[in-house]
């Protein structure tokens, strides 16, 4: 028995002949009474679907089903397996409304339209600017059309009273796997973050998010409105995309769909030793060494290959009397990235890592980001002077070394910002905990970060260190309106989103865990 389009659909099997027979077996089953009730009770029409439909690859139409209650006409269900079915069908018919959890219908299924909005008097806190008290904020067409304490609100629009509240722009998390990942352990159908092989620049995360996935509504409820999501595995992982986490489709959901190309940079040595971790037998070090080496030499060859093909169709372009190139999805991929008019973002933790790919990328003219960090404020004044963003994703970390002092990551973002390092916190997760991410940057206050800096840490900066600072990250006229309305300061674990925008729409504050909260909140 299945739902389908509103109907209790069953799966029953086929009579060994349909006329009408005057040996009727004692454990032949006469359901209409039972389906007359369910349809009833349930207000579900019920019908029975022929397997003989399913065999001669008949589309599903009336012609298929035939209504339970239809006068004189019957289903008989024979021997073992048949007698199972019915049995089933008692024991969870009478269930089919309760267990309905959410309707992801209503909840996800149609993006809700974008409106002309009007949020009075609330304190604007604008992250880029000083912060407006008893201030109005006007809403078009996806984009924040006015803002101040003296802005006529146009007619028409929907007005929200945000006195005691605060609007503070939308949260966004530069390091996760977001809509890649459903359930990591467990169900390998629904992790689709890496491909196979370990150069895959042509990889895109844009094609792959699920955007039904359960863990963008539980993380847009907490405030967090956009995410960089990235692919993982091999040596080149592919290109990410930043999104808003709210859509029906993929590219709907796009601000960036190819915003980076994601290297893992190769490890030299291996983790023993750390805190935590996994230990592991110190290995040969000159093998290491060697395979290191050989890992960043691919990744070189690669990258100067894709320079290549970018200038051979270049040249074509100017002088089609030259020999037409080859086409290579993969090389082509590249292009942007090696001509520096995109970023490149190296995954290094560890400081000999993170001056690997420092020296790397000015090798070959590339604009690159620091993914992970850990070992970041070892480096500052290296960061500082080559101008490379950081991305942390281990504030909430156990320290990297057992010999480090315990809040050696809670004070990386502190050091950072001390040195004038260009730095974002991310809370390095593919999905389920992408929603703590303002506890990371309240931890990262905790110990030393400026509080003006540790917001700007989850809105503004990750939005520059992307190059969508001109579009998203603060609250300013003519960007875009995700906005998030609170009854306290975002980065406080008691504070509770009131309105959520995002691109100019209003979000239900739904999801996945206030659907079970409501289910099941009156269970005794």
């Amino acid at each position: 028995m299945v739902l389908r389009n509103g109907m209790a659909l069953f799966f029953a099997p086929e009579p060994a002949g349909l006329r009408e027979s005057s040996r009727r077996s004692k454990r032949s089953v006469d359901l209409r009474k039972t389906v007359d009730d369910c349809s009833h009770s349930e207000g579900v029409p019920a019908l029975f679907w022929h397997p003989s439909r399913v065999r001669n690859n008949l589309p599903l139409s009336t012609g298929g089903l035939r209504y339970a209650s239809t006068p004189g006409y019957y289903l008989r269900l024979r021997r073992g397996v048949s007698t199972l079915l019915f049995a089933l069908f008692l024991g969870c018919s009478a269930q089919i409304s309760a267990q309905q959890i959410g309707n992801p219908t209503t909840q996800q299924g149609v993006t809700p339209p974008r409106g002309l909005y009007a949020i009075r008097n609330a304190r604007i806190v604008t992250v880029s600017g000083p912060e407006i008290e008893n201030g109005t904020i006007v809403i078009r067409d996806g984009k924040i059309e006015a803002l101040g304490t003296n802005v006529n609100i146009p007619s028409g629009a929907q007005t929200i009273d945000a006195k005691g509240l605060s609007v503070y722009p939308g949260m966004i998390d530069a390091g996760t796997s977001l809509g890649l990942v459903e359930v990591g352990q467990g169900a390998p159908g629904t992790v689709d973050t890496a491909e196979v092989g370990e150069l895959n620049p042509n990889s895109k995360a844009i094609i792959a998010i699920n955007p039904h996935s359960a863990h963008l509504a539980v993380t847009r409820v907490d405030g967090i409105t956009s995410a960089v999501t990235l692919p993982v595995g091999g040596l080149i992982s592919g290109q990410a995309a930043i999104i808003n986490l709210v859509g029906t489709a993929p590219l709907e959901m796009a601000v960036v769909p190819y915003a980076a190309l994601v290297i893992n940079y190769p490890r030299i040595g291996n983790r023993v030793g750390e805190f935590g971790g996994e230990q592991q037998q110190p290995g040969n070090l000159t093998e290491t060494l060697a395979t290191s080496a050989r890992q960043v030499e691919q990744i070189r060859k690669m990258l100067k290959d894709g320079e290549a093909y970018g200038r051979a169709h270049d040249a074509y372009a100017k002088d089609k009397t030259l020999p037409r190139p080859d086409q290579n999805v993969v090389l082509e991929a590249l292009v942007p990235y090696v001509r520096g008019e995109r970023p490149v973002i190296f995954r290094a933790d560890r400081e000999s890592e993170m001056r690997g790919a420092i020296r790397f990328a000015e090798e070959l003219k590339l604009k690159p980001i620091i993914l992970g960090g850990d070992d970041a404020w070892k480096i500052a004044g290296l960061l500082k002077e080559k101008n490379v963003p950081v991305i942390l994703s281990g504030i909430l970390d156990l320290p990297t070394r057992e010999d480090d002092f315990y809040d050696v990551l809670y004070e990386n973002a502190a050091k950072l910002q001390q040195a004038g390092v260009r730095f974002c916190i991310s809370s390095g997760d593919n999905g389920a905990n992408v929603r703590n991410l303002p506890y990371y940057a309240g931890m990262a206050a905790a110990f030393g970060l400026p509080k003006a800096d540790a917001l700007k840490a989850v809105t503004l900066y990750p939005a520059q260190i992307m190059d969508v600072g001109d579009r998203m990250g603060s609250i300013e006229v003519g960007k875009m309106a995700n906005l998030v309305v609170t009854d306290g300061d975002l980065l406080e674990t008691r504070t509770i989103v009131r309105h959520l925008f995002i691109d100019g729409r209003e979000v239900k504050l739904t999801s996945r865990h206030t659907d079970l909260y409501d289910a099941f909140k009156n269970r005794k």
